[in-house]
């Protein structure tokens, strides 16, 4: 060991002082097109607001009961697990690459050698010394053999800084798609519970349709209602029937989405919702970044595509390095050991070397398209990053614009509904009175279901903004570097070693 130590010491200042002949790569970090400030109604306009308990606002346990059974059964989630631990491994073999390699070696042989004929031909006389000549012989041999590869050009560093960006990135995509796994349970749950409130408002429409039809077929019968009118309302009564049952089948629709996306059987699921209470009204969103720049880097995807430019940026440094010498050194030390008929002998050896440099002369130009590629592949990773930001920008706009906009139609949707409301009931007890016509009533009834459809569409519409805005602000992931991950179902996972 005292040689190997000694090997060590000779070669380490050496090939320290060989790899500092690094090549210098393109830009690891551009700038990206961020806005100097948001162009969509802001809410408050303030700092920037942490997303990590978004769903808890809406103090709905169920809802956050949903995400984490639909986190621990999306494929797209264990697939981005799978990808950061491919990922991990990958960076420890780019790192292993820059250190010396070490085998050990054992190795045993038992044989004979030498001849059974003596100095003078096959005599009797000889019989005891070619009986010595032909002794078993066992050779035992251990040693240890090292081979150090020194990274001249910083071809090795350069896949290390490759690998390392490239887990980073895939940490960040694994939480991106928690986050879009997040936000698509919560739009199936408010969709299903738009859905089971549009029910109802179905089920009032026929039930008061089916009784208008039952008087007036009654009156009909009496004489004193046209047969027109009592046909009318018969069919007004079947039109409400028929999108009652349309509306229970796309509430069933609806339901089986959610039973597939969070992985719970639908039985249980029918009871976890009919024991939770209806749909909550959405909370006032928090304060948002002023700064988009501030906002937008804290979305997974956008961080993701940033280090994807730093990758690309490695593999060019890396790629380009393959056109260069190589240069490595290898060692060994070792005992063999000789036994036989008695004899015992033991062999030290250990030797440095050899030094060999490979350097590349003739490839018919591989090694030059492999950097043009890598260049590609660069500029490339650049584009999309730039897009990404483009993209992150409109969406959180999107989101801001539909939230102002929904927040501003409710109160006029609230007051549609309540004086239409007004209207029908006024109408319905005139024609008891005989003071209005079926055609009045059906008239008033119908502009009622419309206005009554359309708020919990509003209100369908203002959970998607809010559900969008949520994930264009990147759900609550923040920076490692800035602030520490929270736990999650896969921290060992996401969060780096």
């Amino acid at each position: 060991m005292r040689r190997l130590r000694w090997i060590a010491a000779v070669c380490l200042p050496l090939g320290i002082g060989l790899a500092g002949c690094g090549l210098t790569r393109p830009p690891a970090t551009v700038e990206a097109p961020f806005p100097a400030q948001w162009h969509a109604p802001l809410p408050h306009g303030g700092s920037v607001a942490s997303l990590a308990d978004w769903w808890r606002q809406l103090d709905d346990p169920l809802l956050v009961e949903l995400i984490a059974a639909a986190e621990a059964a999306s494929p797209n989630l264990a697939s981005a697990a799978a990808r950061v631990a491919e990922a991990r491994s990958t960076r420890v073999q780019a790192g292993a690459a820059l250190l010396p390699n070490l085998d050990g070696t054992l190795s045993a042989s038992r044989g004979v050698s030498g001849s059974s004929f003596g100095a003078g031909g096959t005599t009797a006389s000889s019989s005891t010394s070619a009986s010595a000549a032909i002794a078993p012989v066992t050779t035992l041999q251990a040693g240890l053999q090292s081979k150090w590869e020194i990274d001249l050009f910083g071809r090795l560093r350069a896949d290390r800084d490759s690998a390392e960006q490239k887990l980073s990135s895939a940490t960040a995509k694994w939480h991106d798609a928690r986050v879009a796994v997040a936000a698509e349970t919560a739009n199936a749950y408010f969709a299903e519970r738009a859905c089971q409130q549009q029910l109802r408002v179905a089920e009032s429409d026929a039930k008061s349709r089916g009784e208008t039809a039952r008087l007036t077929d009654l009156s009909a019968r009496a004489g004193f209602t046209a047969p027109a009118d009592a046909a009318l309302a018969r069919a007004s009564a079947s039109d409400a029937s028929g999108r009652l049952t349309q509306q229970r089948a796309q509430c069933a629709v609806q339901r089986k989405a959610l039973v597939a996306l969070s992985g719970i059987d639908e039985p249980t699921l029918e009871e976890k919702l009919a024991s939770s209470p209806a749909q909550r009204a959405l909370p006032v969103v928090g304060s948002i970044a002023s700064v988009p720049a501030e906002a937008i880097s804290q979305r997974p995807d956008v961080y993701a595509a940033e280090l994807g430019v730093a990758s690309a940026s490695a593999d060019v440094g890396s790629a380009e390095a393959e056109r260069y010498p190589k240069l490595s050194i290898s060692g060994s030390i070792g005992r063999m050991q000789i036994r036989t008929s008695g004899f015992r002998a033991s062999l030290d050896t250990w030797s440095i070397g050899p030094v060999s440099l490979t350097v590349p002369l003739l490839d018919g130009g591989a090694r030059a398209a492999n950097s043009d590629a890598a260049k590609a592949r660069y500029t490339e990773a650049v584009s999309l990053y730039r897009a990404n930001v483009r993209q992150a920008v409109r969406e959180v706009e999107e989101a801001l614009v539909n939230l102002d906009a929904t927040d501003a139609r409710a109160t006029d949707a609230d007051s549609a509904v309540k004086n239409y409301q007004a209207s029908f009931d006024a109408t319905q007890a005139r024609y008891q009175s005989g003071l209005a016509s079926l055609f009045e009533l059906e008239d008033s009834r119908r502009t009622l279901f419309a206005a009554q459809t359309a708020r919990v569409s509003l209100q369908r519409e203002r959970a998607q903004a809010w559900v969008a805005l949520y994930r264009s602000m990147g759900g609550g992931w923040t920076r490692a570097e800035s602030t520490p991950m929270t736990s999650n179902p896969a921290t060992k996972v996401a969060t780096s070693p």
